[in-house]
């Protein structure tokens, strides 16, 4: 009978299905230890599951996990990764019930010897995370260039009340990504940096370059795959309407659109025949249906004016420069079989611009309670998990793994002044002298693109006619004016220039955009390429014409624009990685390392040249271990709104937790509307006034920076000196100038403690779950609290302060208890600003420029009611000899038991150190308010010499 039934068709196939089940159950996983791990062979079930898993001991924080589908892990080098030096770690494998369980002193963990699954815990065995149950590992094969790589997923376990954070810089005004997608592709404006931080306080560093979806993994769908519904009901289709802008009465053409996709310059021929953007307005009407009940996510992409309207609300009211798109996402609750109306209005302001609108499902069962990170290529799945006890601990591993953040020039801490553009010698060179005449502190001026002559891009060379003589002009501002100058260097080369063809017949460009014969933006219009920055040769070579053409004049720094690459603006990401071709492999796999790479063979090429010279570099796009070569990211041509201003703060926050630590915007944003070109007097007011608050907010980051297109954005230029904007842009570059031994203390502990300037409540604030989504305020350091006025014409505005520890409001000097929100007011001319109870914040003296004179002598304001510490750090401000040791740290304490300051003993010396110093004391305290005032009296004068001293509040 059984051997009738097995010769029956069905029964032999669903036996051959059987088959590699229960020869992987028969087969055994086997182990081979290694010097820093095990790598594990085993029973493979299908030929596309996890056959070799590897994990690396790095440190006994953070363990490397790799999986592949073939017999070997891959063995190419990282770029992002540093090569890890250091005694080896102590470590042991043991095996129990079908588990492998590798250890180190604070982790452990088990690895399922059938299916691969880990689940890491910490030295008492208590979970941290958890890999989906069988391993949630994806590998689905893919080509890419002829080579044969993997589609790759890794699925964590995540609870419901778990905060996830970094993964970059994006522009959508979220701070905890649970439960959203977030796309890490390089993008004008978008930062892809995989390295993901949870509140749970552990880290994955995700070693892959290609385009990687995290958190929610799956792709948004056009609004096809939604019910729709017609203006007049028709199921099918919304209703799109274009009308003449001068006469929006002349309808041009109504039509049914399913989709709206039009989000790329390839997607402009898929608008209605003949429709010229700059003369028509659109309307999308109608209403949508989901069969599927929960949230669900809108993605909006757009350039010009666009207002969304979903269920009668308007969820979005936003413009974007014609040119450069921007991207909002809404959330909507949704109930099965109801229809939503939706709406949207667009003025596409330009005769090319942008749009799109799809949308994403709500997670269903298991998916709402994981995350995911999903790459399109790579020869493996690669990633890191790193452990702390503290967000700060994570990101330290982080550094360990990526490499450290080099101290940053002194000067660089100061405000930078830019504009889009400087257009002569002359202009530039009166705009530094006007800042010294009014005495508006002022450290680094900027010259923006097209100081060449126009058909010479990439030449690095001054055009002779509106700069004509740029030593000269570098020289003025140096010594004239005490002034850095940085220079703004693109990747970008015209096709015919010598330096051009001395590339290509080396072969150090990217072939794609010569041949397809596209033009740029600048008229008449040129055709150009970007070098190839994984080349070795190329950067070098770069770096000898950056080095022969600019830094021979005496230039100071690099502004690394496009560095996405943006070879061709606007296109699709399929035409973007035609023009991309690595020399070290395909453009898919390393879309979005490029910027790594050309920030390396700048740093690499100029400490060659000038070893005892920092670096600095600010560049539009970055990845992990960007921060290394000394790079600083900006968070790209953003427009000057309210609405961007305001995206601006968990952007920034989010880029800090993703363990760069010197991130900045363009202070009043980049592009500008019309209206304030030539602004009546209700426009020019609210120029001002979003100006000024923008300037507030930067003061407290990371680096200090204005920069946009018309009207210029000098302080003067935004208002006449007695105007409460101009008032308070001073006022904050005169604080920021006080607060310098506060902020380079910041850059060391960033240096030598892997610290993080820029801190999202999170991160010292985990145990209060009311900081969890908080992305409108921040901690500067780790005293003072930071709450920017977002809003027009706000006066006032709620701030939450965090519990466990109270605040003093750094205007009045009042204390307030944590846990609770207040309303504070917030005049044009300051915003809420706070300081932590127990903190020591050191002032310094007066400047006009970082460098000016010691900071001598130094007010302590010390906020009591708590135990404070903090370590004062000073260096040469300038050279490398800080990582020969040539650096100094003084310890301050305050013990609130006896009321007693202590100034420790200085550790360390450096040439030129102030042997002696003079420390102010201001006390604050519950009962003691003083709200800060530069020319306070002290409480106490303490003359240090290296040696301890005290000083008792009375």
């Amino acid at each position: 009978m059984s051997l009738t039934v097995f010769s029956h068709p069905v029964a032999l196939l669903a036996l051959a299905s059987l088959l590699p089940a229960l020869q992987a159950t028969a087969q055994k996983a086997q182990v081979l230890k290694q010097a820093d791990g095990i790598v594990i062979h085993l029973p493979q079930v299908t030929p596309d599951a996890t056959r070799t898993l590897r994990l690396q001991v790095v440190s006994s924080k953070i363990l490397h996990v790799q999986a592949s589908p073939l017999d070997t892990v891959s063995s190419q080098p990282s770029l992002m990764v540093v090569p890890q030096t250091g005694a080896p770690v102590k470590w042991q494998y043991r095996e129990k019930k079908g588990q492998g369980l590798l250890s180190t002193d604070d982790l452990t963990a088990t690895v399922s010897l059938t299916t691969g699954e880990i689940r890491f815990a910490d030295a008492k065995g208590q979970p941290i995370l958890l890999e989906r149950k069988n391993g949630g590992k994806t590998f689905a094969p893919t080509t890419a260039d002829g080579q044969r790589l993997y589609q790759i997923e890794q699925v964590f376990e995540s609870p419901l009340d778990e905060g996830l954070y970094g993964l970059g810089q994006h522009q959508n005004g979220t701070m905890n990504y649970r439960g959203q997608q977030v796309e890490l592709a390089q993008n004008n404006t978008d930062v892809a940096v995989p390295f993901l931080v949870s509140s749970r306080n552990y880290g994955i560093l995700w070693d892959n370059y290609s385009i990687t979806k995290v958190s929610d993994t799956r792709d948004y769908e056009p609004l096809s795959t939604l019910q729709l519904y017609a203006a007049d009901g028709t199921p099918g289709w919304l209703t799109a309407t274009y009308v003449q802008k001068k006469n929006p009465k002349q309808v041009i053409v109504q039509r049914p659109e399913s989709v709206v996709e039009y989000e790329y310059l390839e997607d402009q021929k898929n608008f209605p025949a003949g429709l010229k953007l700059d003369q028509a307005l659109a309307t999308w009407e109608g209403s949508v249906a989901s069969g599927v009940a929960g949230k669900h996510h809108f993605l909006l992409k757009n350039a010009g004016y666009v207002k969304l309207y979903l269920d009668g609300k308007l969820v979005v009211d936003k413009w974007r420069q014609a040119w450069n798109p921007g991207t909002s996402v809404v959330a909507l609750d949704m109930v099965p079989g109801r229809k939503y109306a939706l709406k949207m209005e667009w003025d596409p302001d330009g005769g090319e611009s942008y749009l799109g609108l799809k949308w994403l499902g709500p997670l269903a069962g298991q998916s709402q309670l994981e995350y995911g990170f999903k790459s399109e290529a790579g020869p493996d799945l690669n990633y890191y998990f790193v452990r702390g006890s503290t967000p700060d601990e994570v990101i330290a591993g982080y550094r360990q793994l990526t490499g450290p953040a080099p101290m940053m020039p002194k000067w660089a801490l100061g405000l930078w002044q830019s504009r889009e553009r400087y257009k002569t010698q002359a202009e530039l060179l009166d705009v530094a002298a006007e800042f010294r005449k009014r005495q508006i502190p002022l450290d680094n001026i900027v010259l923006d693109w097209s100081y060449w002559k126009p058909a010479e891009w990439g030449s690095q060379e001054f055009d002779p006619s509106r700069f004509p003589n740029p030593d000269g002009m570098v020289k003025t501002l140096h010594e004239r004016d005490n002034l850095h100058f940085m220079i703004s260097v693109w990747a970008k080369i015209y096709e015919g220039i010598p330096v051009y063809n001395d590339f290509k017949a080396k072969g150090y460009l990217y072939p794609r955009n010569i041949a397809n014969r596209t033009k740029d933006w600048i008229a008449p219009g040129y055709t150009s390429t970007f070098y190839d920055a994984f080349n070795p040769k190329a950067r070098s070579a770069f770096w000898d014409l950056m080095n022969t053409k600019l830094f021979a004049k005496g230039v100071d720094a690099w502004w690394m624009d496009a560095s996405e690459p943006d070879i061709y603006s606007n296109t699709n990401v399929r035409t973007r990685k035609a023009l991309m071709a690595p020399s070290i492999g395909s453009s898919t796999q390393y879309f979005n390392a490029f910027p790594l790479q050309n920030a390396k063979g700048i740093y690499e090429g100029q400490r060659a040249t000038a070893p005892n010279q920092r670096v600095f570099l600010l560049t539009r796009s970055g990845y992990a271990g960007s921060q290394r070569y000394a790079a600083a990211i900006w968070s790209g041509d953003i427009a000057s709104r309210w609405e961007d201003f305001k995206n601006q703060i968990p952007a920034g926050l989010n880029f800090s937790l993703s363990g760069i630590p010197y991130w900045t915007s363009d202070i009043g944003g980049f592009a500008v509307e019309r209206r304030y070109e030539k602004p009546n007097a209700t426009d020019l007011e609210e120029w001002r006034e979003l100006n000024a608050r923008w300037f507030q907010y930067g003061a407290f980051c990371p680096l200090f920076r204005v920069h946009g297109q018309f009207p210029f954005r000098e302080i003067y230029n935004i208002a006449p000196a007695g105007h409460p904007a101009y008032q308070s842009m001073l006022y904050y570059d005169q604080l920021r100038y006080r607060l310098m031994p506060y902020i380079y203390s910041l850059a060391g502990q960033a240096h030598h403690q892997h610290g993080t300037i820029m801190r999202g409540l999170m991160m010292d604030f985990g145990a209060d779950p009311s900081v969890k989504n908080v992305g409108d305020e921040f901690l500067y350091g780790p005293s003072l609290l930071v709450a920017p006025v977002t809003d027009y014409r706000a006066r006032s505005r709620e701030v939450y302060l965090p519990a466990g520890t109270g605040w003093f409001d750094f205007h009045t000097g009042q204390y307030q208890a944590g846990g609770q929100k207040r309303t504070v007011e917030a005049p044009l001319e300051r915003m809420p600003l706070f300081v932590r109870e127990g903190s020591i914040v050191p002032f310094g003296p007066a400047l006009q420029y970082a460098a000016e004179k010691v900071a001598d002598p130094i007010t302590l304001y010390v906020y009591t009611g708590r135990d404070a510490q903090f370590t004062l750090y000073e260096d040469e401000n300038v050279n490398y000899n800080y990582e020969k040791g040539a650096f100094a740290t003084i310890p301050l304490s305050y013990n609130e038991k006896t009321k007693t300051l202590t100034v420790g003993e200085r550790q360390g010396t450096f040439p030129g150190m102030a042997a002696q110093r003079t420390f102010r004391v201001v006390w604050v305290g519950k009962n003691k308010p003083a709200a800060f005032d530069a020319d306070a009296q002290p409480a106490a004068t303490l003359s240090y010499s290296g040696s301890p001293v005290t000083a008792r509040m009375e």
